[in-house]
């Protein structure tokens, strides 16, 4: 059973882990250096731990020891108990779901373990709002995706902001990151899927017209520009989602990379 604690001091050093929470640099560093994350919330919690993630601590309001109680009594770990006041002093924010956990990180799995099995994937080039990472891998998880590669530049999905949006959805699809962001497109090539580059561009295949062939991957770029040249030289075809004629002359043509990513991934699964 998890040991609890009650610490009323903030800067007690126990409490490392989750030291502010929105210096985004800040816990880069830390989470790098001690290889973990932090979940946020009793569902999160619950699905991280159920993907297998170690608890190193939790950091909660006393309230919530009731209802994680079947959670604490498996768990060999300190939770420390905080009253709110302290809570907001230590992550630099007021903590609406009562309870985080400093989680362990396990070994990214290698890109062909991740697409042996895998149909349709989407692979994600250079995203660095975090919100959108998770809402990306909710989207995928929700309609069936298989798997998710990630280029070297596109934002951890395990930062607490991506896991807290996609709701622990990060925790239910395979994902890899790529080593390599001018080659490693060559090695899903070479496992047989075929390379669609998602573009605004009116002028590419409509998505719900392009041969899906067994294997496919669709290609997601960043939030400003897009797919890179390279990206879209190396597909082996562009693809996009029909606008509104009427929106299209009002000025409106395209979506942002979250909303084109549940399109994407629901015409995909057809």
């Amino acid at each position: 059973m998890a040991s609890l604690i009650p610490v009323s001091d903030p800067a007690d050093p126990r409490l490392a882990d989750c030291v502010r929470l929105r210096d985004v640099n800040l816990r880069k560093s830390l989470e790098a250096e001690h290889g973990l994350f932090v979940a946020e919330g009793e569902k999160v919690i619950r699905r991280a731990v159920a993907a297998g993630h170690p608890v190193r601590s939790l950091l909660m309001a006393r309230r919530w020891t009731e209802p994680l109680a079947d959670l604490l009594d498996g768990l060999d770990a300190p939770a420390y108990l905080v009253d709110d006041a302290t809570m907001e002093a230590i992550t630099g924010f007021q903590v609406h779901r009562g309870a985080l956990a400093s989680m362990e990180r396990l070994p990214l799995p290698s890109i062909e373990t991740v697409l042996s099995g895998a149909r349709r994937i989407l692979v994600l080039e250079d995203l660095v709002d975090h919100a959108n990472v998770g809402s990306i891998y909710r989207c995928a998880a929700a309609l069936g995706i298989d798997a998710i590669i990630l280029s070297p530049r596109c934002a951890d999905p395990l930062y607490r902001r991506a896991v807290k949006v996609s709701m622990g959805a990060v925790f239910a699809i395979p994902y890899a990151r790529m080593a390599n962001w001018h080659d490693d497109l060559g090695e899903l090539r070479a496992a047989g899927f075929t390379l669609l580059a998602l573009t605004p561009a009116q002028s590419a295949t409509p998505l719900d017209k392009a041969p899906l062939g067994d294997r496919v991957a669709l290609m997601l770029g960043s939030e400003g520009d897009g797919l890179s040249s390279h990206w879209l030289d190396e597909a082996d075809e562009p693809v996009c989602i029909p606008m509104s004629p009427d929106a299209m002359s009002a000025g409106v043509d395209s979506l942002n990379v979250t909303a084109a990513a549940a399109i994407a991934c629901h015409t995909l699964m057809r």
